[in-house]
């Protein structure tokens, strides 16, 4: 009997012309709301692209991106859902559509984050100036999407009526557990990020630490290789690096130079006075250089010591090492042609009361060993 009331009440329903009407409605208006919503997309896409045409707006093209990954699937239940307005609905389904309104807001905006984190990363990638390490990158990259993620599933539970406090507390204790686990892993981990956001040194930078020196090849998840001077690789983790005191020489741009040479004592006074100037012009006179000074320092052992201070402004070392060749050749020239000999060590001996020969024992003074002598 009650088989037969079941039927005869769906037979009633499916028979029921205002139940058709309002399908029909609903099926019309999901599919002419579809169309519009889908027309403008496209519209509003391609007008802000001519728009930015020669322009080079970033924005513009984001936009145009973002308006690219809008979900056909999503757009289709929008459209459902705003063709569920022009029927009168009973008023429990007055709470499912607003719960469907706000499940399919969050999955668009997060799919548009989503696609906006990727852009942000291959626009970081792509940018010439600034030359990124794309480990970092990377890893920045799958950290902003997983976090983006974990807040969507946990907002959608909340929303469903799901108490998720007990899930967030369990998350948290299985993230310490985890964290505990490979905390040495995490260590470096962070270092690389720290070193992607800090840019202590990049990819082709010259080092030194400790007793260390090389040039960076890699700069990894976990370690960070240079090639040394040397021609061996080193492998350093990127925790242990960042304790380290590094000298970045590949971002010096220019480099001070101190050297000291002496003249004799015999030199006269009023030569010893040009010899400052001398050296400035002789500097002076060397591309990628620029003149400090030059004194004459002290009265020291055997010489008269002059003190001279310039700088290279080219960071590369064999630039370095030219320049100073040639300032070095030039000096020595210049001093040649004013008669300015330098200073070699000379020690003075003074022997009181006794003569040379006195000190010579005799068997120093045998034939035998004046002949071996001789």
């Amino acid at each position: 009997m009650e088989k037969i009331v079941s039927y005869q009440y769906l037979q009633d329903k499916l028979l029921n012309p205002d139940i058709w009407l309002m399908v029909a409605t609903i099926l019309i208006g999901t599919i002419v709301i579809y169309v519009i919503l889908r027309s403008v997309i496209q519209f509003c896409s391609r007008r802000i692209s001519r728009y930015s045409e020669g322009r080079n707006i970033r924005l513009a093209g984001v936009i145009v991106e973002l308006l690219n990954h809008t979900s056909q699937l999503l757009l289709l239940i929008f459209s459902f859902l705003i063709s569920l307005k022009f029927i009168d609905l009973p008023d429990s389904w007055e709470n499912a559509v607003g719960h469907g309104w706000f499940l399919a807001l969050l999955f668009q905006l997060a799919l548009w984050t989503d696609s906006g984190i990727r852009l942000w990363l291959q626009s970081l990638l792509r940018d010439p100036l600034h030359i990124r390490n794309p480990v970092t990158t990377v890893i920045l990259g799958v950290l902003l999407r997983i976090m983006l993620w974990v807040v969507t599933f946990l907002a959608i539970l909340s929303n469903m009526g799901i108490n998720i406090t007990a899930l967030v507390a369990s998350l948290g204790v299985g993230g310490i557990a985890i964290a505990l686990a490979i905390q040495t892993v995490l260590s470096d981990v962070f270092a690389s990020l720290a070193i992607g956001f800090d840019k202590p040194f990049e990819h082709g930078d010259f080092i030194v630490f400790g007793n260390i020196a090389g040039t960076i090849e890699h700069i990894g998840l976990k370690t960070t290789r240079l090639r040394s001077l040397s021609g061996e690789q080193v492998i350093c983790s990127n925790t242990i690096l960042l304790q380290q005191t590094i000298h970045n020489y590949k971002r010096m741009q220019q480099r001070r130079i101190v050297f000291k040479f002496g003249i004799s004592y015999e030199t006269p006074s009023e030569k010893v006075r040009q010899v400052s100037g001398l050296v400035g012009d002789i500097i002076s006179s060397v591309n990628a250089t620029r003149f400090d000074r030059a004194h004459f320092l002290a009265f020291e052992d055997s010489k008269l010591t002059f003190e001279v201070v310039y700088f290279v402004l080219d960071a590369d070392y064999n630039k370095y090492m030219d320049i100073q060749q040639e300032i070095n050749l030039n000096l020595m020239a210049a001093l040649e042609e004013r008669e300015i000999s330098f200073a070699f060590p000379i020690r003075h001996i003074e022997l009181r009361g006794e003569s040379l020969s006195s000190l010579l024992s005799d068997d120093d003074r045998s034939p035998d060993k004046s002949a071996e002598a001789n």
